[in-house]
């Protein structure tokens, strides 16, 4: 399933732009170029829905729907739905980070005005396709729509506080808030519309070049989202729509306590006496989307964390046995080919990788991972890697490469400073180098191992410190917001890349 490539791992948020945030327009496709040029297959990006708390793209409004955000306003522009006054006064956004406080109002302003004008005055055949889109998506999108329209009149409050009627689904309210709201729904339907319309262009753009697209599927949604809210039956709430158990897991390399990321965990009976049908669907979704996708979490599949609501850290969680087999039976037997790769990090047990194994996902093994008293560390060692296996220098996650290898760590994981110097003087053992450019020296060996699939994320191309991480786990704050300049993609960079590609065969 998996030839032997390489690829780069870039969140669009982060490309660069005059809009305040990266975008599927220009610099969406100047990077495929990169990407192309440099020998790259593969564009792994993190899930692309409508971000909530945080600005998280693990804590998303909907799991089906695009995020608005990324729409390229300059093809507004080009199609009439915006005038080139509406984009002459662009706020002097920052260029390496989204601040998602100007960014938010900024561009749903502009997005609310290029929809007035797509159905007052848009073409025929751009009238007929966002008929069409509605007719194909109608199962997630009037639920998304709905939902949105409800969160922006109770003040963005989550839906647990809504007013009861709208908040429990009840048909006659559902028809009455329809009416009432049905301008904003058309807004929303106009962005999803115009959202995936973009994104097929960037899609149609990489299968030119031979490049695919790994998307993400968290393992968990996010309890304010219309998931939950259309499909409650399918969550551990309880009669007010109150998680009873959260999703987490236990203390970790990030956390002497666990993290406790909140989400409702799954009545993962109801979901098997529906033939699994809510997650067959969503994954349908994503592979209509991307070409391969990262499962999150896969372990949770096996097995989850289970935190009472009441728990004030994860800490106080246990282990309770997950779907496992049964629900991969019920994808397989209606998606067919499952091009999933299972990120199998954390705590692992036989039986987690016996049901990796069991449909042959790929695992994940991270190389930050390798050196320290992490107990898998020998298993994220390349003389210990299988053919079958994606290969990264860290992840979304992690410190940059640069950052992890020079900054003191303590403080931000569970190391300390004597775990550090140990894990440096082995590193420089195993890789065999006294001093250097510690990023290229972790790529040259993922490229170089006999990992199928080599994953970069592009901090460590351009030797990023840790100003350029792009998660911190267990805070909620400042993250998820770097960007990269578009001079950074430089002739040696370009060249440097290209060569260790070419010399290993990827």
């Amino acid at each position: 399933m998996f030839a032997r490539r390489s690829g780069i791992l870039l969140h669009v948020t982060s490309l660069p732009g005059s809009h305040g945030i990266g975008d599927l327009g220009d610099s969406a496709h100047e990077f495929i170029e990169f990407l192309a040029g440099t020998g790259q297959k593969i564009w792994q990006v993190l899930p692309l829905n409508p971000t909530g708390y945080g600005d998280s793209p693990y804590q998303c409004f909907s799991a089906f729907a695009g995020n608005p955000l990324f729409i390229d306003l300059e093809v507004l522009r080009e199609r009439g739905l915006l005038s080139a006054s509406d984009l002459a006064n662009v706020p002097q956004f920052p260029e390496e980070h989204v601040a998602y406080a100007q960014v938010i109002p900024f561009k749903e302003e502009l997005l609310q005005k290029a929809a007035s004008a797509f159905f007052a005055d848009g073409a025929d055949s751009d009238r007929s396709a966002f008929d069409d889109f509605c007719q194909k998506n109608s199962q997630w999108l009037e639920d998304y729509a709905l939902f949105m329209a409800c969160k922006k009149v109770h003040d963005l409050k989550a839906w647990v506080h809504w007013d009861a009627g709208i908040r429990r689904r009840d048909p006659a309210v559902l028809e009455e808030w329809r009416r009432k709201l049905s301008s904003e729904l058309e807004y929303h339907r106009f962005a999803q519309f115009e959202f995936f319309r973009q994104w097929e262009k960037v899609r149609d753009r990489c299968r030119r070049h031979g490049i695919s697209i790994m998307g993400d599927i968290p393992i968990y949604v996010a309890h304010d989202s219309a998931d939950v809210w259309s499909h409650p039956e399918l969550f551990r709430l309880d009669e007010r729509g109150q998680p009873t158990a959260v999703a987490g897991v236990p203390p970790d390399y990030f956390s002497a306590t666990g993290q406790l990321w909140g989400n409702p965990l799954y009545r993962w009976d109801v979901s098997a006496a529906s033939g699994h049908r809510w997650w067959i669907e969503r994954c349908r979704a994503a592979l209509g989307m991307f070409d391969l996708v990262r499962l999150d979490h896969f372990r949770g599949f096996e097995a989850y964390w289970e935190v009472p609501a009441t728990a004030l850290t994860a800490a106080d969680g246990k282990w309770v046995k997950g779907p496992g087999e049964e629900l991969f039976r019920a994808l397989q037997g209606e998606l067919k080919e499952l091009p999933f790769v299972a990120e199998n990090l954390g705590v692992i047990t036989p039986g987690v990788e016996a049901l990796r194994d069991e449909f042959g996902f790929p695992g994940m093994s991270l190389l930050q991972f390798a050196f320290g008293n992490d107990p898998q560390g020998p298993s994220f060692r390349p003389h210990n890697y299988s053919r079958e296996l994606v290969a990264y220098t860290g992840g979304h996650d992690n410190d940059t490469t640069v950052g992890w290898w020079t900054s003191s760590g303590v403080g931000e994981s569970t190391r300390t400073e004597e775990d550090i110097r140990k894990e440096h003087d082995f590193t420089r053992a195993y890789l065999d180098f006294e001093s250097g450019e510690v990023n290229w020296i972790l790529i040259r060996a993922v490229l170089a191992s006999v990992a199928n699939t080599a994953m970069v994320p592009l901090q460590d191309v351009l030797g990023l410190g840790s100003e350029a991480r792009m998660n911190l786990p267990g805070t909620v704050s400042g993250n998820w917001r770097w960007r990269y300049k578009a001079n950074r993609l430089t002739k040696e960079v370009r060249e440097r890349l290209l060569a260790l590609t070419l010399l290993y065969d990827r």
